[in-house]
């Protein structure tokens, strides 16, 4: 005698890691419907959540009422959307990082200097996420906030972060990274990004010019820990309208390099203290 008829199990969360023998797949499966939502898609019903992730209508619903009951989501009865609360499970990161409560003042006194935006980012994976930011003025259709990802390949602080790494690690990453096209500019040949990976761990700085939106240009530099492993990268970003790429090295290259140096010694106080 069979039983009733039990539905399909959910297939794994897009994007999740395979899972191994402690791999808890609920947690990702919960996690993936968090991820669901992003700036361009603040208000979702349960029908898009269960497309975007690929998980059961039934397995959604769970979560999506589990996080409203635990104060991380509100619903209007159709529509979900993340709340405030949801920043704790980021908050715990930074904080334990130290970098941005470090970096704010010194962003702050080099936007002061430059009037052109600062920001301080670390490499997860093979993007950059924005720890920390000080803006002027919009200078980018896409909005940049703290938790803000771009792929590392094409943004000034991500070639920084990328120089740093390991041969091994930058083996890997150039033999699998999508490089994609943002604009005419952008690198999207790994030799070529290889040689302008040497070039910025020699002279200590990267420059990219209107290669992830056209218009922007932007320059940064390399945070380094005590043991000198680059951990960080520090950028200064401008319209491209306001003058050459040469002329824009002249006037920021300076005060970023002596902002990044200002935050390694206060990131090292820190430690000592600690």
């Amino acid at each position: 005698m069979t039983g009733a008829a039990q539905p399909a199990p959910d297939p794994p969360a897009a994007g999740g890691p395979a899972p191994g023998a402690e791999f808890v797949q609920s947690l990702d499966r919960g996690l993936a419907v968090i991820r669901a939502f992003d700036a361009e898609h603040t208000e979702l019903t349960l029908s898009e959540v269960a497309r975007i992730t690929g998980l059961t209508r039934a397995s959604v619903r769970r979560f999506l009422h589990t996080l409203v009951e635990l104060g991380y989501m509100r619903s209007n009865g159709r529509h979900f959307s993340l709340r405030p609360k949801i920043l704790e499970l980021g908050y715990a990161y930074l904080s334990s990082l130290g970098l941005p409560e470090v970096a704010m003042p010194h962003l702050e006194h080099l936007v002061e200097r430059t009037h052109e935006s600062s920001s301080v980012s670390v490499l997860d994976g093979d993007e950059v996420v924005y720890v920390a930011r000080v803006p002027t003025k919009r200078i980018m259709r896409i909005a940049i906030s703290v938790g803000t990802r771009f792929p590392a390949f094409a943004t000034s602080m991500g070639r920084v972060l990328l120089a740093g790494q390991p041969d091994g690690w930058l083996d890997g990453y150039l033999g699998s990274a999508d490089l994609h096209r943002f604009t005419r500019h952008t690198i999207v040949d790994a030799e070529q990004l290889r040689l302008e990976l040497v070039r910025i761990q020699r002279q200590g700085w990267a420059m990219v010019d209107q290669e992830l939106e056209e218009g922007l240009r932007s320059l940064a530099a390399p945070i380094r820990d005590e043991r000198h492993r680059v951990v960080a990268a520090i950028n200064v970003s401008a319209h491209a309208g306001r003058g050459s790429p040469e002329a824009m090295r002249a006037e920021f290259l300076e005060p970023l390099l002596a902002t990044a140096k200002l935050i390694e010694e206060d990131l090292r106080a820190a430690g000592a203290g600690r």
